[in-house]
């Protein structure tokens, strides 16, 4: 028998549409719309739940700062309540990340994001059926940052660069200290770029549906994103 008979024929390696981690939508433009989500939920949480974040939570440090020295307009328990509900969705999404994060990025990605789609959509039935309510404005601060705290436990164990989806001093940082005007290369300059855009959209978004519609229509909107999102994102970069 000849040398070209007995060697076994090289398959080709298995294309992206064949590869069920890279169907979908790359996580970069997740994230980003994801961005855009946060500041669609510090938008309602910071005009219509009493000045307190429940995305930005380098923004709300400072704002239970600004509340212990009793500045009008600020409150203690509500931005407590905030830091500590976004702590027990981080640590929710930790343990998440422990029992999904060694198999399928896709499938992990996607269940983190059909809970957070799960939680605003709780958030919105709440603030449309009763919106006035001081219950109301409780439950949305702890159901809103506990799901941004799931969220950014995710986001970080999945380590997308400049993509955090809620903070934005160190992309800013990165984007001025990396340019050219610094000597550096720009290199990812329209990845921190876009960033910031879509977290200055989500909040221009969110701010002008507050102030023309109250808290359910910005949140509804959210859910609806993340939920897109939920069925649609890939494992891939």
């Amino acid at each position: 028998m000849s040398a070209e008979a007995t060697e076994p024929a090289q398959q080709p390696p298995p294309s992206s549409s064949h590869d069920p981690e890279s169907r979908g939508l790359r996580l970069v433009a997740v994230l980003l719309v994801l961005t855009v989500v946060s500041g669609l939920i510090d938008a309602v949480s910071y005009l219509g739940l009493g000045h307190v974040f429940t995305a930005n939570m380098t923004g709300n440090v400072v704002v239970l700062g600004f509340a212990a020295a009793g500045a009008p307009g600020f409150s203690v328990p509500h931005t407590l309540v905030s830091l500590g509900s976004f702590v027990v969705g981080a640590v929710a999404g930790g343990r998440l990340a422990v029992r999904l994060g060694g198999g399928s990025r896709r499938r992990w990605a996607r269940i983190t994001l059909a809970v957070e789609a799960v939680f605003l959509g709780a958030s919105t039935v709440v603030a449309f059926a009763a919106p006035d309510a001081t219950a109301t404005v409780y439950a949305l601060i702890a159901v809103t940052a506990f799901a941004m705290g799931l969220r950014n436990a995710t986001v970080r164990r999945l380590g997308v660069p400049d993509l955090t989806t809620t903070v934005l001093t160190m992309t800013l940082t990165g984007l001025a200290a990396d340019s050219r005007a610094a000597g550096g290369t720009g290199v990812h300059s329209p990845r921190r770029s876009a960033s910031v855009a879509a977290m200055a959209l989500g909040a221009l978004l969110g701010a002008w549906l507050v102030v023309h519609h109250g808290l359910g229509i910005p949140l509804l909107v959210g859910a609806v994103a993340v939920a897109v999102l939920a069925v649609s994102a890939s494992g891939r970069e």
